[in-house]
């Protein structure tokens, strides 16, 4: 049995694995879904100075005084930010990164720089609360925002979606052990329709060596589609 950390995307928390926790629990599995500094129920935390490297710090953390090893770390979305630098800093814990419909930053890269066009776009959205810059600010159905279409499943999401601070989209992702990353098994599940938008050599790697699985389905796969999300996990784990 596999240990996975599932590390949620912008504007989320850890919340929103619940569903794929149940079942790779069920499965014999252990799961850690930590809520990134200043999201969902840590929301009462934030502040001015919350940035990518906050975030990558959580869930070095999370390891280190969980005691884990071996893990399987998953990355959603903007998660895919933080993995990438959790496993720079943390190779030694890690058996395999797992992408998420997620950002693949190579060093010195933001999530702007990924996803240039999407998140300027938010960030024409976004205000100023208290000093610090947000944006993903939460409204009426923002889950349809994230590829949800379920009636019941977007309600269910409006009261936990939360501001997210921009300086984490900002930063660049600043990798200091390159080597002991790229030796990290690296795995990809992509919602079919961002397929085009992926780095295409990325994906022929990743489909050669059979480490991709395409999903039908929104960007809040783990949400939509957790049977198919945890399917993937529970294939991953039996590579590993």
């Amino acid at each position: 049995m596999a240990t996975f950390v599932l590390v949620h995307g912008g504007g989320h928390g850890g919340w929103c694995y619940q569903r794929v926790a149940r079942l790779l629990r069920a499965d014999g599995h252990d799961v850690y879904t930590p809520t990134l500094t200043g999201l969902g129920e840590r929301s009462h935390l934030l502040r001015p100075g919350i940035d990518l490297d906050t975030h990558i710090t959580d869930v070095v953390n999370v390891l280190r005084f969980e005691g884990l090893h071996d893990v399987l770390l998953v990355g959603h979305s903007y998660g895919g930010m933080v993995i990438t630098g959790v496993g720079d800093r943390a190779a030694e814990r890690i058996a395999g990164l797992v992408y998420l419909d997620a950002a693949n930053p190579v060093n010195g890269q933001s999530l702007v720089d990924v996803a240039g066009p999407m998140m300027n776009a938010a960030r024409q959205l976004g205000e100023v609360v208290d000093g610090i810059e947000l944006v993903l600010l939460p409204t009426p159905e923002l889950g349809r925002f994230y590829g949800v279409t379920d009636d019941g499943d977007v309600a269910w999401m409006d009261d936990k979606l939360t501001g997210h601070p921009w300086a984490c989209f900002e930063q660049p992702l600043r990798l200091e052990h390159e080597d002991a990353l790229s030796a990290i098994p690296q795995f990809h599940i992509v919602c079919t329709e961002h397929v085009a938008t992926r780095d295409q050599e990325l994906v022929a790697k990743a489909r050669a060596e059979n480490r991709y699985w395409e999903i039908d389905t929104g960007h809040d796969l783990m949400i939509t589609e957790p049977s198919l999300v945890a399917a993937a996990l529970g294939e991953i784990a039996a590579a590993t």
